[in-house]
């Protein structure tokens, strides 16, 4: 795990740096070796020729000291200087660089002939602080960058009307490589200058900032690498943190060779209805790869059938059922036999079938049931289908009965349609015990907060933080980057943004995933941070052999067992 952190910060940790005798000059020489070493690194046995752009400020002279070992090394570098008035000596040290000068080439002609003979270009051009429209004539310079790489990166049309033409030569791709950022990033909200050339590899330096995990900025960042340039790591705890694979594999419930199924905990999973046969059986599925001991599922009794041909391994509650989803009286069967397992998830696949909110209510949140009718009505877009529920009044009140003891329910996940039956409820937090796992994706978030998905996008960390501290869960919100909050403050950030995971039953993996963590004994947010981890790895996984579009959700069930050895492995 390594902090996230702002461009003023950033700015002030370098300052640290230097008053403690760790020189400005020296954090450029590390910085200027960790990219060269990134690119020689990833780029093994390649006749490297190189461009590097080469802007004022210390970005500039991280891509010379980065040219410089570059060039010592073997590749063939050419330097492009724009508002520098000087290459300083002391950080080529007479290295073999071609060295050319935006001032001597206002047409760029020099420029265009340099790229046509890269295979990687260094953006050493704008650092983490530049904030400001881009003009010409750095305008001009990225945008002959851009269009020589869509050239060289096109695809060839496939030629399939007669086969026997040529096929047209491929030119080498052109590869770019950004030195801490891309030129026109904003380092603190993300936005994205127009002519910003996006990067397949950034290497940044010390920490990584807000704006390099958040989108539009964070797509145009590509494999993101963090160098260490001797700053030490600021301890607030209140920073967010962005999960390495060490973390994750330092929190992984152990596998003691003794150990039998009662070692790694029980898990019960609410799930499934007759139109969503499948979000069980991912969510049970997932909850067994993951390592839980053993498994049940609660479904509605017209389900196991179908489900048990394939899903071996599980036991079985079966549930009273309308129609094929889960009737309210299933309330009474599940809390006679939710004391004998460590964990429980509840939603996926549920449906918003007003008996089946009914069941939710009474086993999340009994006090809501008191009202006679939802008193939240959703903002517009996120409307419930069915509109008011009309619930009868029970003989409870909200004095009598609000929140669940902790005591009465094991290690909660609350997912998919069980966050929509609360999100009807305007005080629905004055009733849930706390310290479950929250898992709502962006529009589910949105129900439950009161706001519109466009709002919450725009505000992924803040919202999660405010929404766990107010409403003491440990929320999960799903997306590119998914954020992870506890109610103590602590905020973190997965890595991963796999448009492969943007698929049905892609949440029901994850929710068991987390079920199963808990059931084995980590605590709510670690569950949380490492099921995600875990379900973002195994999305990668399945990406890396399948592609971007065609991965579903069941493609990751393979994989969740190879990502947790992995990861084991992966431990000194």
């Amino acid at each position: 795990m390594t902090k996230i952190v702002s461009v003023e910060l950033m700015r002030e940790l370098e300052r640290q740096t230097d008053a403690r005798g760790h020189s400005y000059r020296a954090m450029m020489e590390e910085a200027g070796r960790s990219v060269a070493e990134a690119v020689l690194q990833n780029w093994i046995g390649q006749d490297l020729h190189v461009l590097t752009l080469v802007g004022p400020g210390n970005n500039g002279g991280d891509g010379l000291v980065a040219s410089r070992y570059l060039a010592q090394a073997g590749a063939t570098v050419t330097v492009y200087v724009w508002k520098r008035k000087q290459v300083e000596e002391d950080l080529v040290q007479d290295a073999p660089l071609t060295i050319l000068h935006h001032a001597h080439d206002p047409q760029l002609t020099a420029l265009r002939a340099a790229l046509s003979q890269a295979n990687i270009v260094l953006d050493a051009l704008l650092g983490t602080g530049a904030n400001r429209p881009i003009t010409s004539p750095l305008a001009d310079i990225l945008e002959a960058v851009k269009a020589e790489k869509i050239s060289r990166n096109k695809r060839p049309r496939p030629l399939l009307l007669d086969p026997h033409l040529r096929t047209p030569i491929e030119k080498e791709p052109l590869t770019v490589v950004a030195v801490d950022c891309p030129s026109g990033l904003n380092n603190d909200t993300g936005e994205v200058d127009p002519h910003t050339v996006p990067a397949e590899m950034t290497v940044t330096f010390a920490f990584p900032k807000v704006g390099q995990l958040r989108f539009p900025g964070a797509a145009t960042v590509g494999e993101l690498l963090i160098a260490d340039i001797g700053i030490e790591e600021p301890e607030d705890p209140t920073l967010p943190e962005l999960i390495t694979a060490d973390w994750v594999a330092e929190r992984l419930p152990e596998r003691p060779p003794n150990a039998h199924k009662g070692t790694f905990g029980k898990a019960l999973l609410v799930a499934g209805s007759v139109n969503y046969t499948g979000a069980a059986w991912l969510a049970g599925a997932a909850a067994t790869h993951s390592g839980t001991g053993l498994v049940t599922l609660a479904v509605p009794r017209p389900l196991q059938s179908t489900l048990a041909a394939t899903l071996h391994e599980t036991t079985w509650l079966l549930l009273p059922h309308d129609l094929g989803v889960i009737d309210a009286s299933a309330v009474t069967t599940v809390r006679e036999q939710v004391g004998n397992y460590n964990a429980l998830l509840v939603g996926p696949g549920l449906t918003r079938e007003k008996t089946t909110v009914e069941f939710v209510i009474q086993l999340l949140a009994p006090g809501l049931l008191a009202q006679k009718t939802p008193s939240f009505v959703p903002p517009e877009g996120n409307s419930h289908p069915r509109g008011s529920l009309g619930f009868l009044p029970t003989s409870s009140s909200p004095e009598e009965e609000t929140r669940p003891s902790p005591r009465e329910l094991p290690r909660l996940v609350v997912d998919a349609d069980a966050l929509n039956a609360l999100a009807q409820f305007e005080d629905w937090a004055q009733h849930v015990v706390r310290g479950a796992v929250f898992t709502p994706h962006p529009g589910e978030m949105a129900r439950l907060c009161g706001l519109t998905t466009k709002e919450v996008q725009a505000r992924r960390w803040e919202l999660a933080r405010e929404k766990a501290r107010a409403w003491g869960e440990v929320i999960l919100l799903k997306g590119a980057h998914t954020v992870i909050a506890a109610p103590d403050g602590r905020l973190a950030v997965l890595p991963f943004a796999n448009p492969a995971l943007a698929t049905a039953g892609s949440g029901d993996v994850l929710a068991g995933i987390i079920v199963g963590l808990l059931a084995q004994g980590l605590e709510p947010f670690e569950a949380a941070v490492c099921g995600g981890f875990i379900h973002g790895m195994a999305g990668e996984y399945a990406r890396s052999t399948i592609g971007d579009a065609g991965v579903v959700a069941g493609d990751l069930i393979p994989h969740i067992a190879e990502v947790i050895d992995d990861l084991r492995d992966a431990l000194p």
